[in-house]
Order: structure tokens, then C-alpha cells, then sequence
């Protein structure tokens, strides 16, 4: 079970993109559309929940046959996808058009943002969250998370343009390695 403060930087990490897809379009707009900002954050925040959820779900009726090696599951996932983000934001940037308030291509944007997300929640059995209880709180933080995080960066893309440019990929990327290092630590000195 993880604690509030792993749920919170769970939560961080799965957040990133979401800050990155936020910054830049505040880099874009240049200016302050609460209306657009708003439907992105919501739309990140649900997909950002509900991902793990799906994940959690599918992998509870494959529960008992892979209890034995469950922690090494949760440690390649987790390191898995930290692994590719730091290695997606290590890759030179592209040039990308979007239009934000187009309902479509927000969703879109949710739904790219939180793949990682549902391999977590497959990582949430591998824990021993076997109930909906137990996924509840993570689930709640992570879209709650993922709502800030995406007015963060929103704000942030506004007010500091092009100077200010944080290894978001990276800093996610290697939080999620070290959540599946310690699972791993943890299972293996039980």
C-alpha cells in the first residue's frame, strides 16, 4: 500500500505530460483562456484516474496466477515507463500543431497523456491493492494531481515562454523507477 506522499509524487510523475501538453500550450496561446485550460485540465485529470482503474481491473482476474512474481512485474512497468520518459524527453524536440479547443483533440491529448497510467494500475495489484477500496485513494490523487499540474503548467507555459524549460520527462521518469525500486526492495527482503 502506498503512502499519501508516494500517492502524491505517483501522482507527479504520471503528471508530467500533462504539464508539458499545458506549458506548451500556454507557450502557444499566449494568453490566459481559462476556458480552454479548464476543459484540458479536467479532461487530463479524469483520463489520468480512470487509466489506472482499467488497468487494476484487468489485471484482478489474473491476480492469483502471477502473485509469486507480481513485485518484479510492478518493478519492470514502473522502470519501464520512467525509462521511456526519460528517454522520450532526452529526444529532440518536434514541431507539433494542435488546436486546444478542439474537444477532440483535447481528448486526444488525455488519452496519450495517460497510457502510462494504465500500466500503473496493473502495478496496483502487483502491490496488493486487490479491492476498489484500495485503489480508491491513489486513483483520486493522481487525477486530482494531474487537474493542478496541468494549471500549473498552463500558467507556467503563460508567464515564463521559452526561457524556462524543466526536464519534466526526466524528473517523472525517474520517480517512477525509484516507486518500482522500492516495491521490488520491498518484496524481496519480505
Amino acid at each position: 500500500m502506498l503512502t499519501i506522499v508516494e500517492n502524491v509524487l505517483l501522482g507527479l510523475a504520471l503528471a508530467m505530460d500533462c504539464f508539458t501538453v499545458c506549458f506548451a500550450t500556454g507557450m502557444m496561446l499566449k494568453k490566459a483562456d481559462y476556458k480552454c485550460i479548464t476543459l484540458m485540465a479536467l479532461m487530463f485529470g479524469v483520463f489520468q484516474a480512470a487509466m489506472p482503474v482499467i488497468g487494476w481491473g484487468c489485471t484482478v482476474v489474473l491476480g492469483k496466477y502471477i502473485e509469486s512474481f507480481d513485485h518484479w512485474i510492478a518493478f519492470i512497468l514502473l522502470a519501464g515507463i520512467g525509462g521511456k520518459m526519460i528517454w522520450d524527453d532526452l529526444q529532440p524536440e518536434k514541431e507539433h500543431t494542435f488546436n486546444p479547443y478542439n474537444l477532440w483533440v483535447v481528448m486526444t491529448l488525455a488519452v496519450a497523456t495517460s497510457i502510462d497510467a494504465l500500466a500503473v494500475g496493473v502495478s496496483f495489484v502487483c502491490m496488493g491493492m486487490k479491492t476498489v477500496v484500495s485503489v480508491l485513494r491513489p486513483v483520486v490523487i493522481i487525477g486530482l494531481v494531474s487537474v493542478v499540474m496541468s494549471y500549473v503548467g498552463y500558467m507556467a507555459g503563460l508567464y515564463t515562454g521559452r526561457k524556462f524549460k524543466l526536464p519534466t520527462g526526466i524528473v517523472g521518469g525517474v520517480i517512477l523507477i525509484l516507486i518500482g525500486m522500492k516495491v521490488l526492495i520491498e518484496h524481496l527482503n519480505a
